[in-house]
């Protein structure tokens, strides 16, 4: 039997393993609100007791929460959660709901390709560099920017994620002193960090560098144990990226050494300078005059020295440098074992013929002198060759053109610019905006996509440059599926273009039958991007059971049949003489239970008790005319005036024949004696 998912804050599933730190773990997940993938980072349980890391996580979720910006990783949401240690004690650990980004890490695409191209170092350091503007200007230092930290999509954007050490600005006092932290990125930290100074916004600006210069390079600036790398950041100078990779331009060499001077004053005081130095790069346009005097310091007090390049864009003078050392070391050493200067004739040794043990030796000097006269004979072919290269570089830079009638000038950058700033950068080329196509994308409205010619292309001036630029996310609106059923309302939004989320959310609805849908999240008529997922609600065959007690059976049939349970109920009655006839005295099922359609239920019912039916016959009797006194005075007159003697009384048995005429009844006396018996009965 599976395990039930990890479920945070009632909303996020927690799914597979994509990724794990020193302190936390990342976990792809799903929000069941919003049916989207999202990433989900949790702190360690074995951490969750540790004041300094929940601070730190806590940190970092309200540092990422407070930024918005395209190259940063987006923070959706944060919680804490009660989960359970190994040992089975819960602790309370706190978790970050992000945006999952499809791609790789840029240590992952270093390790697979070693070195970036020049252009798409530059491209990438620039994104980086624009999130960084972005959180130095809301006082948020990052202070981990490394290789591991940077995400590149599918689509080769620029993500900067983990904000797990940043501080404000203003917090000051704030810098890594912990032993772990240094050790963790030691390759990637500033002087004052290693020192355990202040830090502030060009600290991330010196990381920056030292990731330019391993995407350029493929290495480090300095490489060793985590302790000698810190002494390394202090106190030695970087070599220029060209002694390592031989097709980097100076301007790029000057960049990546500005970038990293020990002095936080020495080097670029902002993301957007050093941004707009690579910009600048990338479209052959000249950097900045820091830049190049960061190059001329540092090729002055080591390349030089170390036989490394100078900064000059004219032809390498390393192995002419090398080979004219050799030269004159050759020619001191043949001078000194094929002869003297002069033509002169070796000098005899003791005992050969024309010796001379003279206490003066004249021909000692001419050696030396021309050992001298070597020395700087390189050094002058050193410097012709240095004049001879800025010469060349000046030439090309302001000489004339191979051709009077047409001028070539190279197309800017306009990538990530607004349609507006891309126009001012081509029209100051004296080139000319082309066609202009909208196409939906995510990036926002109005930034260009994609140009052409390519960015550094050189193209006659007046050329038109063809700009893609983003009209946004495309929206679509919903259709009304409501009533379908789940396959046909997936091929009626997919239809339209439209991601139909793989799970669907069942609700309790008995106005609709099992599986038919009864609305979209979100509903219909709104419009939705066509990669955001819809959710599809649909009937879950179940109801709730209304309350009918004390309902009269009527209403209680028509409540039941709203609920879709009035096709198998059972009526069973019961007689009660204190409620209404025709009452629902209880219900088999009770109120607010959730039920299957049409379930069965037992009603009893209020009925009245059953009457005794009683028949009565009624007697007429006619009064008769009064009659004539008889001659008998003894006899009594008939008291009964209503009884016709000539009708028979009508007897207790209706079937038993009557004998004969009976005598009216005679006055009322009083009861007799009840032990006494019946009188007889008259006889004919």
């Amino acid at each position: 039997m599976s395990e039930e998912p990890l479920i945070l804050g009632g909303r996020y599933e927690v799914g597979e393993l994509i990724g794990r730190g020193g302190m936390a773990e990342v976990h792809q997940g799903h929000d069941l609100r919003l049916g989207r993938a999202v990433a989900i980072k949790i702190l360690r349980t074995d951490l969750a007791r540790d004041t300094s890391f929940l601070a730190r996580f806590r940190r970092e979720a309200q540092a990422a929460a407070g930024l918005n910006h395209p190259s940063i990783v987006a923070a959706y949401d944060s919680g804490e959660q009660e989960l359970r240690e190994s040992g089975g004690a819960p602790v309370l650990v706190p978790y970050i709901v992000m945006e999952l980004v499809e791609g790789h890490t840029l240590r992952e695409i270093l390790n697979t390709e070693k070195v970036l191209d020049p252009d798409e170092a530059a491209r990438v350091t620039a994104a980086v560099l624009a999130a960084l503007d972005y959180s130095h200007e809301r006082g948020l230092v990052h202070r981990d920017i490394k290789p591991a930290n940077v995400m590149v999509t599918r689509g080769g954007a620029i993500k900067v994620m983990d904000f797990g050490i940043a501080r404000a600005l203003a917090d000051t006092a704030a810098t890594m002193t912990q032993t772990q932290s240094v050790l963790g990125t030691a390759r990637y930290l500033s002087p004052e960090q290693a020192q355990g100074e202040d830090v502030d916004a060009r600290s991330d600006l010196y990381s920056t560098g030292c990731l330019l210069y391993e995407l350029l390079t493929g290495r480090t600036p300095f490489v060793g144990d985590p302790v000698s790398l810190v002494y390394q950041h202090l106190g030695e100078q970087a070599k220029a990226p060209s002694s390592f990779q031989g097709d980097l331009t100076v301007p790029l060499d000057a960049i990546t050494l500005h970038a990293l001077r020990k002095a936080p004053a020495d080097r670029y005081q902002s993301a957007a300078a050093f941004r707009s130095d690579l910009l600048a790069a990338r479209a052959g346009e000249p950097i900045s005059d820091a830049a190049m005097a960061s190059l001329s310091a540092v090729v002055g007090s080591h390349d030089v020295l170390s036989g490394g390049a100078v900064p000059s864009a004219g032809p390498d003078t390393r192995p002419i440098a090398a080979s004219a050392v050799g030269a004159a070391a050759g020619t001191a050493a043949g001078i000194a074992s094929q002869g003297r200067p002069g033509g002169l004739p070796p000098r005899p040794l003791a005992g050969d013929p024309g010796y001379d043990d003279g206490d003066e030796r004249t021909d000692e000097i001419p050696v030396r002198e021309q050992r001298h006269s070597g020395g700087w004979l390189v050094l002058s072919v050193l410097a012709l060759l240095a004049l001879a290269g800025v010469g060349w570089v000046v030439y090309q830079a302001l000489g004339p053109s191979g051709e009077d009638d047409v001028v070539t000038v190279s197309v800017p950058f306009v990538i990530n610019d607004t349609e507006a700033d891309a126009e001012g950068k081509i029209l100051a080329r004296n080139l000319v905006v082309g066609q202009v196509d909208l196409v939906a994308d995510n990036q926002p409205p109005g930034t260009v996509i994609a140009q052409d010619p390519a960015a550094g292309q050189q193209v006659d001036e007046g050329s038109d440059v063809n700009l893609t630029v983003s009209s946004g996310p495309e929206a679509i609106r919903i259709p009304d599926v409501s009533g379908n059923d789940e396959d046909s309302a997936r091929t009626i939004l997919e239809g339209a273009n439209l991601t139909v989320a793989a799970e669907v959310v069942e609700e309790d609805n008995p106005d609709f039958d099992k599986g038919m849908v009864i609305r979209t999240d979100p509903e219909a008529g709104n419009e939705q991007a066509p990669d955001a997922p819809i959710t599809l609600v649909v009937a879950s065959g179940q109801t709730e059971m209304p309350q009918v007690t004390d309902l009269d059976i009527v209403d209680a049939m028509v409540a039941l049949q709203g609920a879709r349970l009035h096709e198998n109920v059972t009526r069973e009655d019961e007689v009660r003489t204190d409620v209404e006839p025709n009452t629902v005295l209880s219900q088999s099922v009770e109120a607010g239970d959730i039920v299957d359609y049409q379930t069965e239920i037992t009603l009893v019912v209020a009925v009245a008790p059953r009457e005794v039916i009683t028949t009565t016959t009624e007697v007429t009797v006619t009064q008769p005319p009064p009659s004539e006194p008889t001659s008998d005075p003894t006899t009594e007159p008939t008291t009964d005036p209503t009884t016709d003697p000539t009708t028979e009384p009508p007897t207790d048995d209706p079937t038993e024949p009557t004998t004969g005429p009976t005598s009216p009844p005679g006055p009322t006396e009083p009861p007799g004696d009840p032990t006494l018996p019946d009188p007889p009965e008259p006889t004919e």
